[in-house]
C-alpha cells in the first residue's frame, strides 16, 4: 500500500470521524437549544398562567369589594334587619360572580346565605379567608380545601359535586376528591359610618370540575393553537396530586379529571415546594412541562398549577433541522475527499525521503538527512525535519558528555573513598599500640599523679580519635544489606560522632534531644547512617556562618521519626517538589552530585518510610525521616509532632 493511499485512508478517517463529530455534537445542541428555548416559553407560559389565576382570584376580590360599598348592608347588620340583607345578598348572589355567597357577622357566624340549608345559622370563623378579614381588617383572599358538607352547607349546587368525583375509567376514586374540593375563596369587611368593622362578605368558586380558568390559561396563554388535532397548550389545576380541572384528554377525549401526576413531580413540587421545570409524560403524550405549588392562606401546600406544551410539533421541527444539517454535512465531506486526493498528488511526493531519514535516525544513523530543499511550506518541513535531526544529535551527544562527567566524578568520589578507609585502617593500628602502652604506663606504681592525669588525658583522647577511624572504617565498608531490629538512637549518635571531627563545621553548635523509650525499627545500620549523615552534612553545609544543628528522635503513633533541623538559608519553594529528583543540585559544579537527597530516599523508601521536608527561605529546613516501628498495628492513627520548622537548604 502506497504512502498517498495511506494518506488518504488517513485524512478519509479524518474527515469522516470530524463531521460525525460534528454532526452528533451539533444535533446534540441543536435539540437541547431547541428545548430549553421551549422550556423558557413554558416557563414564561406558567408566570402568565399564574396571573391568569391570580386575576380571577383578584376578580372575585373585586366583585365583592365593590359589593360591600353599598351603606345598606352596614346598616342592615347594625340594626339587624334580616330582610334587607336577604333583599342586599340575593342580588350579589344573582350576579353570578360566585358560586357560594355568606355575609357574616364580626365574630365571623352566617347572617344570611342566599342558597344552602343553613341559610340563616353556622359559623365561618375557622375559614382561613374569614379569620385573616377578622384579624387585620382588611380583604383577604386565596385558595381553600373544603369538605363536600361544608360545600352544600355554604350553598354550593349538589350537582356540581359528581362532576368532579370518580373518572369512570378508573376502578377507584381518590379518598380526597371524596372528601373536599378546592375553591378560589375571597373576603371583605363590611364597615359602619364610623370604619368600625360590623362584619364579612364572603364568597367563593369551586374549581373541581369547573374548567373556566384552565380554558382561559389555553384561550389567552397558548391562542387555541392545535397540532394534528391536539391542543399545544394545556393547563391544568392539581388538588394534591389529583387533576380536578384540566383540558389535557385522556385517550378517549375526555378530560383526564381524576387522573394523578407522577410521583417525581410530586416530589419536588407538592413535597419540596419547587417549580418543576422538565419534559414529562402527561396522561397520553409527552410534553414539555411546568408545575408550581398552590397554597392556601397559612402558606400550606395543597395543589398545584400546571402547563405543558406538546412535544410533538417541536420534535416534527428538530428533525428536519437535523436532516437539512446532515445533507449539508454529506455534501461536504464529499467535497472534501475530493479535493485531498488531487492535493495529495502534489505535496506529498518528497514523503518517501521523510520516511527512509526517519528509518535511519530510528536505526541510529544520526547523520541521516533528508537533503531536499524546496519552496513553500513542505520546503519549511524538510529543512525543519533537518533542523530536528540535528538538534538531537547534539542533544545526543551533550548527553553523553555530561554522562562521561557524572561517571568521572563518581568514580572520583569512589576513589577517594577507599583512599580514605585505607588510610583510616593504617592511621587504627599505631592508634592502638599509642593507647596500649599508655594503659601500661599508667598502671606502674612509681607514676606521679601528675603523670597519670597525663595519661587518662592521652588515653581519653586516643580512644576518641579511635572510635572517631572505627565508625569511619565501618562506614566506609561496603557490606551486604542486612535488615535487623534496631534503635535508630545507635546510628544518631555515630553519624554525630563523624560529624563533631569535622574541623570545618565546629562554628555549629550541634543540639541532641534523643528520646529513651522508642520502639525498635527493622533497618540496616549502614544504610540508616547513610541517610543521616547525607541530611546531616546538607544541614551543616547550608550553615557556611555557623548555626544550629538539631537532630531529635521521637515517637509518633505507629511510627519513629528522626528529625534534622538547622537554621541555614532554607530551600526555595519553587525547588521543594524536585529536591529529591536524581541530578537535581543548586550547587555549584564539583560541589556535589545531586544524588545524595535521590539515594537517601530510596533507602527509606526501600524500608517502608518516608522523608518529610518543611522549609522557609532564610529561616532554615527540617527534614524528617519517617520508619515505621516493628510491632504497630497497620492503619494506627499518628499524630504529627511539634516544633518542626524550618526547610532544607541544599540536596546533594
Amino acid at each position: 500500500m502506497t504512502i498517498r493511499v495511506r494518506l488518504m485512508i488517513a485524512f478519509l478517517g479524518v474527515v469522516l470521524a470530524t463531521n460525525l463529530l460534528l454532526s452528533l455534537v451539533t444535533i446534540r445542541r441543536v435539540g437541547q437549544v431547541l428545548i430549553e428555548e421551549v422550556q423558557m416559553r413554558v416557563l414564561l407560559d406558567l408566570s402568565a398562567a399564574r396571573e391568569v389565576y391570580e386575576n380571577h382570584v383578584q376578580g372575585l376580590a373585586q366583585f365583592l369589594e365593590a359589593a360591600s360599598l353599598d351603606d345598606s348592608i352596614a346598616a342592615g347588620l347594625q340594626q339587624d334587619d334580616p330582610q334587607q340583607l336577604a333583599q342586599e345578598v340575593r342580588q350579589i348572589y344573582q350576579m353570578d360572580r360566585a358560586d357560594m355567597i355568606s355575609l357574616l357577622d364580626r365574630t365571623g357566624r352566617v347572617v344570611y346565605r342566599p342558597a344552602g340549608p343553613d341559610q340563616r345559622d353556622g359559623s365561618m370563623a375557622d375559614n382561613e379567608v374569614v379569620q385573616r378579614v377578622l384579624a387585620t381588617g382588611q380583604p383577604a383572599m386565596g385558595t381553600l380545601l373544603v369538605s363536600r358538607e361544608d360545600l352544600v352547607r355554604q350553598g354550593i349546587n349538589p350537582a356540581l359535586l359528581a362532576r368532579w368525583g370518580p373518572d369512570p375509567a378508573k376502578e377507584e376514586a381518590p379518598e380526597d376528591l371524596l372528601e373536599h374540593g378546592m375553591v378560589v375563596a375571597a373576603g371583605v369587611p363590611i364597615r359602619d359610618e364610623q370604619g368600625g368593622l360590623v362584619g364579612v362578605l364572603y364568597g367563593a368558586n369551586l374549581l373541581n370540575g369547573r374548567y373556566r380558568i384552565v380554558d382561559t390559561i389555553r384561550d389567552l396563554v397558548f391562542q387555541n393553537q392545535t397540532y394534528e388535532g391536539k391542543d399545544i397548550g394545556t393547563a391544568t389545576i392539581f388538588q394534591g396530586d389529583v387533576r380536578i380541572s384540566t383540558n389535557v384528554k385522556t385517550e378517549q377525549g375526555r378530560r383526564a379529571i381524576g387522573t394523578r401526576v407522577s410521583p417525581e413531580v410530586a416530589r419536588v413540587v407538592l413535597e419540596a415546594g419547587e417549580t418543576y421545570a422538565q419534559r414529562a409524560f402527561v396522561v397520553s403524550d409527552w410534553y414539555l412541562s411546568a408545575y408550581e405549588p398552590i397554597r392556601n392562606p397559612d402558606s400550606r401546600i395543597i395543589g398545584a398549577l400546571y402547563v405543558g406544551l406538546l412535544e410533538a410539533p417541536y420534535v416534527h421541527r428538530q428533525r428536519l433541522i437535523v436532516v437539512v444539517f446532515l445533507a449539508m454535512v454529506l455534501i461536504a465531506a464529499t467535497a472534501t475527499i475530493a479535493l485531498l486526493w488531487l492535493i495529495t498528488k502534489q505535496v506529498l511526493k518528497p514523503i518517501g525521503r521523510v520516511i527512509e531519514m526517519s528509518r535511519r535516525v530510528i536505526g541510529g544513523d544520526l547523520g541521516a538527512r533528508v537533503g531536499i530543499r524546496r519552496r513553500g511550506e513542505m520546503g519549511a518541513l524538510l529543512r525543519a525535519i533537518d533542523e530536528m535531526a540535528d538538534a538531537v544529535a547534539q542533544r545526543e551527544e551533550k548527553l553523553k558528555a555530561a554522562t562521561r562527567r557524572q561517571i568521572g566524578q563518581s568514580e572520583k568520589l569512589a576513589s577517594i573513598g577507599r583512599l580514605a578507609a585505607g588510610v583510616a585502617h593504617e592511621v587504627n593500628n599505631p592508634l592502638t599500640g599509642v593507647l596500649t602502652f599508655a594503659h601500661l604506663l599508667r598502671d606502674k606504681h612509681e607514676a606521679s599523679e601528675q603523670d597519670r592525669r597525663d595519661l587518662d588525658l592521652i588515653i581519653r583522647e586516643t580512644t576518641r580519635v579511635r572510635d572517631i577511624v572505627r565508625n569511619l572504617l565501618d562506614f566506609a565498608r561496603e557490606s551486604p544489606s542486612r535488615r535487623q531490629p534496631l534503635d535508630v538512637n545507635g546510628p544518631a549518635r555515630q553519624m554525630l560522632t563523624l560529624l563533631r571531627s569535622q574541623k570545618e563545621y565546629r562554628a555549629i553548635r550541634i543540639e541532641e534531644d534523643l528520646a529513651g523509650d522508642l520502639p525498635a525499627v527493622e533497618a540496616d545500620q549502614n544504610q540508616l547512617q547513610q541517610v543521616l549523615l547525607n541530611l546531616a552534612l546538607n544541614a551543616c553545609e547550608a550553615m557556611p556562618d555557623g548555626g544550629v544543628l538539631k537532630i531529635r528522635t521521637a515517637r509518633r503513633g505507629g511510627e519513629v521519626i528522626i528529625q534534622i533541623s538547622d537554621t541555614g538559608v532554607g530551600i526555595p519553594r519553587e525547588h521543594l517538589e524536585t529536591i529529591f529528583d536524581p541530578f537535581f543540585t543548586t550547587k555549584p559544579t564539583g560541589k556535589g552530585t545531586g544524588l545524595g537527597l535521590s539515594v537517601s530516599y530510596g533507602i527509606v523508601q526501600q524500608h517502608g518510610g518516608d522523608i518529610e521536608v518543611v522549609s522557609e527561605p532564610g529561616a532554615g529546613s527540617t527534614f524528617t525521616v519517617v520508619l515505621p516501628a516493628m510491632g504497630a498495628p497497620s492503619g494506627e492513627a499518628t499524630q504529627a509532632p511539634t516544633g518542626a520548622a524550618g526547610k532544607e537548604p541544599s540536596d546533594e
